[in-house]
């Protein structure tokens, strides 16, 4: 059974950066394209970044597109997202996820099926 385990988020001012990790298990390192959603109170959950099995290939939403930074590390088992020049409407629970392994279907965010607990980002004006 696939699971993973968010960390890193946080409070953090406005401009300000953090790096969210999401920490796998029961899942075969590189095997698929993984990938960071987020949800805000009142709002649908929206796909912010994703990469390929080997993390060459990345695609990011408009919205965090220059300031967010999915990376992977699959020696660890791990991926991360950076973001930078934070804004309060960046403020949600953020959720990494396991999707697909042809990246023709990773670019779909509804094909995402295991995902993490979450960790809250909130960034104050």
């Amino acid at each position: 059974q696939v699971q993973l385990v968010e960390s890193g988020g946080g409070p953090v001012q406005t401009g300000g950066s953090l790096r969210l990790s999401c920490a796998a298990s029961g899942y075969t390192a590189g095997s698929t394209c993984v990938a960071w959603f987020r949800q805000a109170p009142g709002r649908e959950r929206e796909g912010v970044a994703l990469a390929s099995t080997g993390g060459a290939f990345t695609s990011y939403s408009d919205s965090v597109k220059g300031r967010f930074t999915i990376s992977r590390d699959n020696a660890k088992n791990r991926f991360y997202l950076q973001m930078t020049s934070l804004k309060p409407e960046d403020t949600a629970m953020y959720y990494c996820a396991t999707g697909p392994l042809d990246w023709s279907k990773c670019v779909d965010f509804n094909l995402y099926d295991y995902w993490g607990q979450g960790t809250q980002v909130t960034v104050s004006s």
